[in-house]
């Protein structure tokens, strides 16, 4: 018999069988939940009716795309989701990446662990019940926040009502919420630093801040470069969610955003087309920015997600 000889290819996919066996549920749920969906972007381009569905309905070309430009509602809601987004990468993307660098400093084992448990638990919070929350300590009548402000001898103020204190308080709660969580991700990064660069670096007289400015940054900065990156890819997709239970119309001036105009317009008022459109553009600006983003990062260093 003459033994057949296996392509490259073929041996490379018997020996990383079990591995893309493991890999077919994730393929499987982006497909049909992530590319199938993408179909739906033909209803912006359409006057949809449920009724005809989407082949049947009327062609309307970009229609809905110039309806959007020119709303008033436009300007502003560009510029409240912009600033959000950018306060997001701003304030709350670093905010992780402080706590692994003073957990890594952190020497008594306990203690270390029982911080990076506490900083998880809000994870695993509903927005709901942090907006709950928020409202509670809030509250102009019995809410702690403004208990202590009387007692300090000034008048409560309604911080849920008041456009002016929005974007503060959204971003304190992400951070709050999601920084623990966050933080696992620099944590592993700093794990596989070298131990002996500290000990070489001891030796030649460095100190704590030493270390972290030559060793322990540059260890995890192809990290951080990669999940800001991912961030700037989310400046305008703002979590819906949290916004939403906050919104209320007292502030609309400085809440309402992309995601809940969607919402408003599209499902609430059944303008499908309508709500489609805004939906594509605020894709295409994420994928914009992700692109330059990207690019830049591939110039200047030599990591990039490709």
């Amino acid at each position: 018999m003459i033994a057949t000889r296996s392509t490259p290819f073929r041996s490379k996919l018997n020996r990383s069988k079990y591995l893309l066996l493991l890999f077919l549920p994730a393929l499987i749920y982006y497909i049909m939940f992530k590319y199938v969906p993408m179909f739906g972007i033909l209803i912006s381009f359409k006057d949809y009716n449920a009724f005809k569905g989407v082949w049947q309905s009327d062609w309307a070309g970009v229609k809905y795309y110039k309806m959007f430009f020119e709303s008033p509602d436009f300007l502003k809601l560009l510029k409240n989701t912009i600033l959000l987004g950018l306060y997001k990468v701003i304030f709350s993307f670093p905010a992780p990446i402080v706590l692994a660098l003073l957990l890594n400093e952190v020497r008594i084992l306990t203690v270390k662990k029982v911080v990076q448990s506490i900083s998880y638990l809000p994870h695993f919070i509903s927005n709901v019940v942090v907006v709950s929350m928020m409202f509670l300590f809030l509250s102009p009548t019995n809410g702690l926040v403004n208990q202590l402000i009387e007692w300090l001898g000034h008048d409560t103020v309604n911080f849920m009502q008041n456009a002016n204190y929005f974007r503060s308080l959204y971003i304190l709660s992400e951070i709050w919420q999601h920084i623990g969580w966050e933080t696992i991700i620099y944590l592993a990064a700093l794990s596989a630093i070298d131990p002996q660069l500290y000990e070489a670096a001891r030796v030649d007289g460095a100190n704590r801040w030493h270390q972290i400015r030559n060793i322990t940054l540059p260890g995890i900065t192809p990290a951080i470069i990669i999940l800001f990156i991912l961030n700037i890819g989310h400046v305008l997709d703002i979590g819906f969610e949290k916004v939403l239970l906050m919104l209320n119309p007292s502030i609309y001036s400085t809440a309402d955003v992309l995601s809940t105009y969607v919402f408003r317009t599209g499902i609430q008022s059944m303008n499908y087309s309508y709500g489609t459109a805004i939906d594509l553009f605020t894709s295409v600006i994420n994928l914009l920015f992700i692109l330059t983003a990207n690019w830049i990062s591939r110039k200047k260093s030599e990591t990039s997600l490709w």
